[in-house]
């Protein structure tokens, strides 16, 4: 289904655009589009392309395409976020104390794949072998037991960086580094002592990293966990060696206490709480913060335990999905430092619409993108490639405007 999309070159109807878009989605009533836009700008500013990727994107989302799509945020306004763009680099980093080295590996990682210098970025991270087992992650594929096949697959999907171990990029570096942005992930929960335990601990070192041929480094800090501290201090550490070296820093910031489950409430998804969570990422100087998508609110007043604020819940989020973002986004420095949302476990048949769901909210949040593997490497490698592209189109359709 082809929808007729008119497009301003200055972009200044760009909002009206994406409601024209899903409307003539839905009654394909091509003509009507014309006369919203002519009344108060030229028709000479205008030219008409047919772009089937919004019509794609709202049959992927179903019944909730009308509520993602068509949501004007009313809590923390668009116009106070550092939003992305391809001048993110120089309008926001090459301000701080990221040195040069630092800027210029930022510029590989913003600058590769599909996404290149948008200011999105399309992340494939496979630390699940350690994180999940390799029985668990690769048996579907087992084709990704061999790291080139992980590193091929974010070639060929387009990603911007491939996010994975040591031993996974060592294996490849020297035939690979070059090609695209390498994320080595630091730190790990190994999977192997029985009873299992939860806590991520050091593989190797930022040096170590940096002769790989890394453009950047990740790591994951269990915050409200008993050893939260002493990641905090280990991780902070090795992100101040990694900018030292010239390498960009990512961090996974996940929460883990058995106390954030409430009255049969998951709690670890909540916005006010991984929002903090991003707080404290951007504290110690995190590039880009990933995080989970939120769920669900109220964290802190349900389980009675911190500090937080009425205004929280009253004025600075909703109950809607891409406001509950918006209110991560806030805590990463109003977007001074891009969120990416991660892509989750893979479902099945699911996957495609869910990936594309999470990449509209995230982008309408203002957001800077996702990074999914499970979904994309635990499949056939065509449809993990087509599953990462239509996540990367929801970011290059400019008719899906920040909310």
């Amino acid at each position: 289904m082809i929808s007729a999309l008119i497009v301003q070159k200055e972009q200044k109807c760009g909002e009206r655009n994406r409601r024209i878009s899903y409307k003539l989605f839905k009654t394909k009533k091509i003509h009507k589009s014309f006369s919203l836009c002519q009344k108060s700008v030229s028709l000479s500013k205008f030219f008409i392309i047919m772009n089937s990727a919004t019509s794609k994107t709202a049959e992927l989302l179903g019944d909730k395409a009308e509520s993602l799509l068509n949501h004007e945020c009313k809590t923390i306004s668009k116009s106070s976020l550092h939003l992305p763009g391809p001048d993110f680099i120089d309008r926001v980093f090459a301000g701080t104390n990221r040195s040069p080295q630092v800027l210029r590996s930022l510029g590989a990682l913003y600058g590769t794949g599909r996404l290149a210098n948008t200011g999105y970025v399309s992340i494939l991270p496979v630390d699940q072998g350690i994180e999940h087992s390799a029985g668990a992650s690769f048996a579907p594929n087992p084709a990704f037991f061999d790291p080139e096949n992980i590193i091929k697959l974010a070639i060929e999907g387009g990603c911007n960086a491939v996010a994975s171990t040591y031993g996974v990029l060592a294996a490849c570096s020297r035939k690979y580094a070059h090609k695209i942005p390498f994320i080595v992930k630091i730190n790990h929960n190994e999977f192997l002592s029985y009873p299992n335990k939860f806590d991520q601990i050091m593989f190797g070192s930022v040096d170590e990293a940096w002769n790989l041929g890394a453009t950047a480094v990740g790591a994951t800090i269990y915050f409200g966990s008993d050893e939260s501290g002493r990641q905090i201090q280990e991780v902070a550490a090795a992100f101040e060696r990694a900018h030292e070296l010239g390498m960009a820093t990512i961090l996974w910031c996940y929460l883990r206490n058995n106390s954030f489950k409430k009255d049969g409430v998951d709690y670890h998804t909540a916005a006010d709480l991984t929002g903090q969570a991003n707080h404290l990422g951007v504290t110690i100087q995190a590039d880009i913060i990933k995080q989970k998508l939120p769920t669900n609110n109220g964290g802190y007043t349900a389980i009675n335990f911190g500090k937080t604020h009425d205004k929280v819940y009253t004025e600075l989020s909703s109950n809607h999905p891409i406001d509950l973002a918006r209110y991560q986004v806030a805590n990463c420095y109003m977007g001074r430092q891009g969120l990416i949302n991660s892509g989750g476990e893979s479902k099945g048949a699911s996957d495609m619409s869910e990936a594309v769901m999470t990449a509209v909210i995230n982008k309408r949040a203002g957001g800077q993108g996702l990074i999914s593997g499970r979904k994309a490497f635990q499949k056939p490698v065509n449809e993990g490639i087509a599953l990462l592209n239509a996540i990367q189109d929801v970011y290059l359709d400019n008719s899906i405007t920040i909310a």
